[in-house]
């Protein structure tokens, strides 16, 4: 066990902008890649605000479910997460994601996610849909068409991810690609609200497939151990049957439900 997994969480700070409370932490006697102390992020299950469609107090074991089920498919999306005690009680712990800034005084480039002018997509980005900004200005919604990110799509349809929104997928300092805030995931029903849609319609590759048809052979036995924890034994079985149909229909999915895209989408 990772000595993080068990020290005492010094809070630094707090994530204001969050709908749940989220805590800055530096784990003391510990080292991130840098030699200061790992950081980390901390959401007490106390400081969930309830949910009219999820049980109250489940959020922070479905972003430990999130994590697992991305590590067993090999893909590191999701920064190591665990179940752990706190300065507030129980809560959700995971390693903090070291983000590129692309805003500095050097010169500006698009994020992942971005809005340009309408129709004013730049090459390498695919458009998920036209509206208007809060200045009244008409803007395209835009996402980098990189193999990174389509990743995390394809994981987002096998999480049912309820909350992908712009701010969620971090381009790390490492060159990765890191998404983050997996609360609302892992429903038995139809949830999917993403800003990845530009690839709706689209194959999934290969590579990918070959990830899925191994987890899914193991899903049955000791990954539904490890979710077991988290998940209700009807959600499993809902994440197994959302796995067999992109098995048996790889193709990146078109929105089926009138809001598909959370609000705000940053």
């Amino acid at each position: 066990m990772a000595a993080w997994h068990t020290a005492d969480l010094t809070v630094i700070g707090r994530v204001t902008v969050a709908s749940n409370v989220t805590l800055v932490c530096d784990v003391p006697g510990t080292a991130g890649p840098d030699g200061s102390p790992l950081r980390v992020v901390y959401k007490p299950v106390r400081g969930e605000q309830p949910l009219w469609d999820f049980p109250d107090g489940t959020l922070a074991g479905r972003e430990v479910a999130s994590y697992l089920i991305s590590d067993a498919l090999g893909w590191g999306v999701i920064p190591e997460t665990i179940l752990r005690d706190g300065p507030y009680g129980p809560g959700m712990v995971q390693r903090w994601v070291d983000a590129v800034d692309n805003h500095t005084e050097q010169g500006n480039r698009l994020d992942l996610i971005d809005l340009v002018p309408a129709g004013a997509v730049p090459d390498g980005f695919c458009e998920v849909l036209r509206a208007q900004d809060p200045a009244g200005n008409e803007v395209s919604l835009i996402h980098a068409d990189d193999p990174r990110l389509q990743r995390m799509a394809v994981l987002d349809i096998l999480l049912n991810n309820a909350d992908r929104k712009g701010g969620h997928a971090l381009e790390g300092t490492d060159g990765e690609v890191y998404g983050v805030d997996h609360g609302i995931c892992l429903h038995s029903e139809h949830k999917l609200r993403t800003v990845l849609w530009g690839w709706a319609g689209r194959g999934v590759g290969k590579d990918l497939i070959d990830d899925i048809t191994a987890f899914a052979k193991a899903l049955p036995g000791r990954v539904a151990d490890a979710l077991a924890p988290h998940l209700t034994d009807t959600e499993i079985k809902a994440l197994a049957d959302r796995t067999q149909q992109l098995l048996d229909d790889p193709v990146m999915p078109v929105p089926r439900t009138s809001r598909p895209i959370p609000w705000p989408a940053f």
